[in-house]
């Protein structure tokens, strides 16, 4: 997960480094730091990198050809180009890039491309600056205009200011490619985009993502679709938005009886659904935890006390599938980290007893019990996250008593978050500014740093989980109708309502979760990698009508993200496959550490206090 940096201006121009920025993206990248300078008729382009080695051999960037084409890519290739374990993704793409004769043969380069990535590409020959995320936006890219000297600045990472540049950051919307025509830079006081859309199937995004952009387009800036009607080919199938027919409707009802997966996996309803669905997704799991950086002679292999590998793990079904699809592709002696983040519960205020009323906990785990005479008291950072967490890795060990798992227990206190908050998150996690991406942000974060603590022979010891990949299950709720919103949806207006639901998930991801999660995952020079957003797991998805996936006519813990239960039921997994959906910022304790009656969507005045 590297950081990469481009600066437009007029030339000759003068540029001195934000420090807070330039800190943020060396910590990105922390393997080697490099800087660049192009200069064309009235303009020039700094362009700065800071590489994290995940792939083949370490390659410097930025990377500039024969030709003098340079390029900056924070991605990863998964599928599409050949990448050999030897080679680097970012030498393979620059060089597919300088073969390049036309601007519908780079789209068509892009299209192919599986994975994650962000890039800033300058074309010297046609005077051309290229960038853009991919399709669901799994990288990180922001933009600012400084209307004063006439400079587009594009970065992986910002930093959070004061006054009246408070706003002026904003992520690049994820809606196709962009272009800018270098010769035109000089001869306005504005810069001008050409907008290459995503297409889906075959309609187009024109319309679509012109609203998008309009609303994030720097000030100053004008943004245009292509002339030409280029477009790039969406690397995923369009969303089945089949309706059942009623006498099927009632069909899907009348199971409201069945409770137990194992009458629906023995009823063999589901039976091919959930092969195929394990089959590409223990495929999307190879490909995250085998590419890794190559081994040689200098660069002996890690020990076998240090993990690879780790996954922000709360026990619930997502993050378990992983971890339990993982345990296929990671070598037996290499242990895997399990990342478990808490918050510590607040002492509760004292009542007086006339006063007191029992409470209903909500997203109270199945399997917590009653605490009686012999049962300990719960600790400060017994959260529900670290219950079930506990749970599943009983269930791991159960399932490969031979591997090692880490289970990290990850303790926060609200002086250390306020500090952490305050010195780096609040940075990070701009430019968004919510109560909800607060929350997030900081435990993500939290979880991400992986430092904690382990029990090695019932005695606890500190512990830094050594891993620079990190899955995540982020993916499966949007794509499976895991939100208690999805249920409500569909309560309302039925299964049509439900796919209008689930087709604005995956399309507004990239603005409301990946951003912001690549800009606090890297801040650790580590990477995340989201085996759910796999294409072709989300083709396979996209391609079954929405009762195949979830049937929320069926209880909670049941109905939503049925198939991916039966899946987890398949592998072997056991209670953690009925536990109800339990969101982060609530099985963390973290939207209760702050003991502040706020909305997620409100927004945020911690962020803004540092």
């Amino acid at each position: 997960m590297c950081g990469i940096f481009c600066l437009l201006s007029p030339s000759p121009s003068h540029f001195e480094w934000d420090k807070t920025v330039h800190e943020h993206l060396k910590k990105r990248g922390p393997n080697l730091s490099q800087d660049l300078t192009v200069r064309g008729p009235g303009y020039q382009c700094l362009f700065s990198a800071h590489v994290l080695h995940m792939r083949g051999l370490l390659t410097p960037q930025p990377v500039q050809d024969n030709p003098g084409n340079v390029l900056v890519w924070n991605g990863e290739i998964f599928g599409g180009l050949p990448v050999m374990p030897e080679e680097n993704d970012t030498a393979v793409f620059s060089q597919r890039l300088s073969s390049c004769s036309s601007p519908s043969e780079i789209l068509s380069v892009l299209s192919s491309i599986q994975g994650p990535w962000a890039f800033i590409y300058y074309q010297k020959a046609e005077g051309y600056l290229w960038f853009g995320r991919d399709f669901f936006g799994r990288r990180s890219l922001l933009w600012k205009f400084d209307a004063e000297v006439n400079a587009l600045t594009l970065t992986s990472v910002a930093a959070h200011t004061s006054g009246p540049d408070l706003s002026a950051w904003q992520e690049v919307p994820a809606v196709g490619v962009y272009r800018i025509d270098l010769k035109a830079v000089t001869e306005a006081s504005s810069v001008t985009f050409e907008v290459h859309p995503w297409a889906h199937g075959g309609n187009n995004l024109f319309s679509s993502c012109s609203e998008t952009i309009l609303e994030s387009v720097p000030s100053g800036c004008t943004a245009v679709m292509n002339q030409s009607g280029l477009k790039l080919a969406s690397p995923v199938c369009p969303l089945n938005t089949s309706i059942p027919k009623s006498l099927h409707e009632k069909e899907i009802l009348s199971k409201s009886c069945i409770k137990n997966l194992e009458q629906l996996l023995a009823s063999k309803e589901k039976n091919n659904e959930v092969k195929r669905l394990i089959h590409v997704l223990s495929e999307a799991v190879r490909r995250r935890a085998q590419s890794l950086p190559y081994r040689t002679q200098d660069n002996p292999p890690p020990t076998n006390d240090q993990a690879s590998v780790a996954i922000l793990f709360s026990g619930g079904v997502d993050s378990m599938i992983l971890a339990a699809l993982a345990d296929r592709h990671i070598p037996a002696h290499q242990p895997i980290d399990l990342l478990n983040v808490a918050f510590k519960l607040q002492e509760p205020k004292k009542q007086k007893e006339s006063t007191k009323k029992p409470r209903k906990h909500k997203n109270k785990p199945t399997d917590l019990k009653t605490h009686g005479a012999d049962t300990p008291t719960p600790g400060p950072f017994d959260v529900p996250d670290r219950i079930t967490g506990k749970a599943g890795l009983k269930e791991l060990q159960d399932l490969n008593p031979e591997r090692k798992w880490n289970f990290v227990e990850i303790n926060v206190t609200q002086e250390e978050l306020q500090k952490m908050r305050e010195e780096r998150i609040c940075h990070l996690v701009y430019p968004l500014e919510t109560v909800l991406d607060d929350s997030i942000g900081c435990a993500v974060w939290f979880a991400a740093r992986g430092t904690g603590f382990i029990m090695e022979d019932s005695d606890q010891r500190p512990f830094t989980s050594s891993a620079k990949v990190i899955l995540t299950g982020i993916g499966a709720d949007e794509q499976l109708a895991g939100y208690s919103r999805h249920r409500v949806r569909f309560t309302t207006s039925g299964h049509e309502g439900l796919i209008q639901e689930l087709a604005m998930e995956l399309g507004r991801i990239s603005s409301r979760n990946l951003g912001r999660d690549d800009r606090v995952i890297g801040d650790h020079g580590k990477e995340a990698r989201f085996p759910y957003l796999d294409e072709d797991v989300v083709s396979y998805l996209n391609s079954l009508p929405v009762w195949e996936k979830a049937d929320l006519s069926l209880p909670r813990g049941v109905g939503e993200k049925l198939l991916l239960r039966l899946t987890a039921r398949q592998l072997g997994l056991g209670q953690s496959a009925v536990l109800p959906k339990r969101a982060m910022q609530f099985g963390s304790r973290i939207a209760k550490m702050e003991d502040k009656r706020e909305k997620a969507s409100d927004k945020c005045t911690r962020l803004f206090t540092g």
